[in-house]
């Protein structure tokens, strides 16, 4: 696979400057695309709601857990593969759903979906996508659709019905957007989409009201809130389950009531997830609440996580502390504006290798392995996982 390409550096041999040319890590990455992004995509991508105090939890939650590595283990066949939903992955990885992926690079999902297909994890596309569901499918690879429940069911129906038509492997119905947050963000820049980005599964008409700038407003946020309803309920997963044969999956859970109820519902995995702090400002990371999570559903619905994972070390933290996998969102974007294809490659690539260097170094052969580590927390210092694999 092609390495991911950087804009070259003004001063060609000043050490700083180097993570233009090659990426060490995510965090590079995520510097090369500030630098390409016009500001207020930058925004669009990088920005979350109100004080903005939920995208930094997120990432704190992860770097106040510490893994306790097991020795004097075999390590020398260090596997990453790992089921999702039922089939294995390369690695506990999916593509998380994100909107417009055309605003960073002009082959979008298309180029994130054969991405993905190389490097054999799931891709999430998204019912905000900027390409047709067909269009995605046919890059070939493993391939979710996720779902917001739209005003019009007849729509929506359509668009499960197109999923099981294209291959779709399962549905993921995001519950925890009865509108979006208000991105304060979004609402300084006035953000609009450009005129070649479209929602390509809302059809004619879509693009007015999301292209069209208002003062003090988000034509992204007035937009979704024409097309999506705020009273969706437990009833409606009920209409889903019954409608769909695909598998099904909700994002957006955090109170283990909610997961409890879900499992009980009959659906096949859960998100713990808080929209990437992009939904409520406060809400809780969902990395502190995932062990509680994990116990209410007891096994009967598969557990995944997303949220600020940036390294192999924190999919090792997730695994410990009871998910089955993580969605991967922001970096993908990263990847995608700096080098299309080769760049989501690129972090996907990078997540993989260095999940492997991370179960290495903390002692287990396999990511079942890692389910048997212990956890602990600083400030203060205290277990929050014991073995549980």
């Amino acid at each position: 696979m092609t390495a991911p390409s950087f804009p070259t550096p003004a001063v060609r041999d000043e050490p700083a400057a180097r993570w233009q040319r090659e990426p060490a890590c995510l965090q590079d990455l995520e510097r090369a695309a500030a630098a390409v992004l016009p500001p207020d995509i930058w925004d669009f991508v990088a920005g979350g709601s109100g004080t903005e105090s939920s995208v930094r939890a997120n990432r704190d939650a992860f770097d106040l857990l510490h893994l306790v590595p097991r020795v004097l283990r075999d390590v020398a066949d260090c596997a990453t593969a790992s089921p999702l939903l039922g089939r294995d992955a390369a690695a506990p990885i999916a593509v998380a759903p994100m909107a417009y992926h055309r605003l960073v690079h002009p082959d979008g999902e298309l180029a994130v979906a054969r991405a993905a297909r190389d490097a054999g994890v799931p891709f999430v596309t998204g019912t905000l996508s900027s390409y047709p569901l067909e269009e995605i499918a046919a890059q070939g690879g493993r391939l979710w659709l996720q779902l917001y429940w739209l005003n019009d069911e007849a729509r929506l129906f359509d668009l499960v019905d197109r999923a099981e038509q294209a291959g779709c492997e399962a549905l993921m119905l995001t519950v925890d957007l009865p509108w979006m947050g208000r991105r304060l963000r979004d609402v300084r820049n006035q953000f609009t989409l450009p005129l070649d980005v479209q929602a390509a599964h809302l059809g004619d008409g879509s693009a007015s009201r999301a292209h069209a700038q208002r003062s003090r407003t988000s034509a992204v946020a007035e937009h979704t809130k024409a097309f999506m309803t705020a009273s969706l309920s437990w009833r409606h997963i009920e209409r889903l389950r019954e409608r769909t044969g695909l598998r099904l999956v909700l994002k957006g859970l955090l109170d283990p009531r909610d997961a409890r109820q879900a499992a009980e519902q009959g659906v096949d995995a859960i998100v713990v997830s808080n929209h990437g702090g992009r939904q409520l400002d406060g809400a809780v990371p969902p990395m502190a609440v995932l062990p509680e999570i994990r116990d209410a559903v007891d096994g009967r619905c598969e557990v995944l996580v997303d949220g600020a994972v940036r390294t192999g070390s924190d999919i090792v933290k997730a695994l410990a502390l009871g998910a089955d996998g993580v969605l991967v969102g922001r970096p993908v974007f990263w990847g995608l504006a700096t080098g299309g294809q080769a760049g989501v490659g690129g972090v996907l690539r990078m997540l993989t290798e260095e999940l492997r260097d991370a179960l290495g170094l903390a002692g287990c052969d396999s990511v079942e392995a890692a389910r048997s580590l212990r956890v602990v927390t600083s400030a203060p210092l205290r277990t929050v996982s014991a073995p549980h694999g």
